[in-house]
This record gives structure tokens, C-alpha cells and sequence, in this order.
């Protein structure tokens, strides 16, 4: 048969008859880390837990900030973009009423280039019936004059000699 090896033979085997006196040594190693720890924190002031909970009081502060810097921002590109958009229409404005004098004044070239034309039609003519009465009344040309050129208008003696100057 086989033997077994006694029992007090290892080191656990040892304890296992006195189990109160295990648990009031690993109570006691409890309390007394415990009690180390709380010192410790006491002594240096410092507490992770109060650390962490202001390092995040303060990513919550800066990312509040940052959040309202952000909509601020946001509602000053929202201002500019509707000052530009009412600038454009002030522009268009200034464009469709610039357009519109200058069909006005196209419209009113074109009706003054027809009455230049129709005027330089009417003064061809009357060209042309002046020097064919001239042709026609050489004799009542070299008749005496009965009025000097000083009591003439004005008016005659400027047509007189713009009538000369187109002859010549």
C-alpha cells in the first residue's frame, strides 16, 4: 500500500488547526495598511480622488470655455455672412438700377442719332434748294441792296457766313 506523508508535515498544515488566529493576523495586516494609507494622505495633503476630481472640474471648465468661444465665434460668422449677404444685394440693387439708365440712355442716344440724321437730311435739302435758287436768280443777286450789312440780324449775317464757309 501506499503511505501517506503526515500532515504536520507542511507548512500550511501547520495553521490549519488555529483558523481564528489566521483571520485576527490578516485583519490586523488590514487595519494597519489602512490606517498607514489614511496617514499618509493625511500627512502630504493630497488625495488622488480630490486630485482627479479637480483635474476633471477643470476639463469640464476649459471645454465649457472652449464651447462658448466656439458659439461666439459662430455668431460672428453668422453676422459677417449677413452683412455680406446685405452688401450683395446692395450691390445688385446698385447694378439693376445702373443697367437700366444705361438702356435709358441707349434708348435716348438712338432717338437722338435719328433726329441727327433726320436733321442733316433736312439741312442737305435746304442745301441743295439754296444753291439751286442761287443758280436760278443770278440777276436779283447783283441788284442794289436796299439794307446795309450793319442793319442786318445777327442771326443772318452767322447763317450768311456759315453758308460761305460750307461753300468754300
Amino acid at each position: 500500500m501506499i503511505e501517506l506523508a503526515p500532515r504536520s508535515a507542511s507548512p500550511i498544515a501547520r495553521f490549519g488547526g488555529q483558523p481564528i488566529a489566521i483571520a485576527a493576523a490578516a485583519l490586523f495586516i488590514v487595519v494597519l495598511g489602512v490606517g498607514s494609507i489614511t496617514l499618509w494622505r493625511a500627512y502630504t495633503g493630497s488625495a488622488p480622488e480630490s486630485d482627479r476630481a479637480v483635474a476633471t472640474r477643470q476639463l469640464q471648465a476649459r471645454a465649457a470655455q472652449a464651447s462658448e468661444q466656439l458659439v461666439e465665434k459662430t455668431k460672428g460668422l453668422e453676422a459677417t455672412q449677413q452683412e455680406s449677404i446685405d452688401q450683395l444685394q446692395v450691390v445688385q440693387d446698385q447694378l439693376l438700377t445702373v443697367r437700366r439708365l444705361l438702356a435709358a440712355q441707349q434708348a435716348d442716344t438712338r432717338k437722338l442719332s435719328e433726329q441727327v440724321g433726320t436733321l442733316t437730311e433736312a439741312i442737305d435739302g435746304l442745301r441743295q434748294s439754296f444753291a439751286s435758287a442761287q443758280a436760278s436768280e443770278p440777276a436779283a443777286a447783283s441788284a442794289p441792296r436796299t439794307r446795309s450789312a450793319k442793319a442786318r440780324p445777327r442771326s443772318n449775317r452767322t447763317a450768311n457766313r456759315s453758308r460761305a464757309k460750307a461753300r468754300g
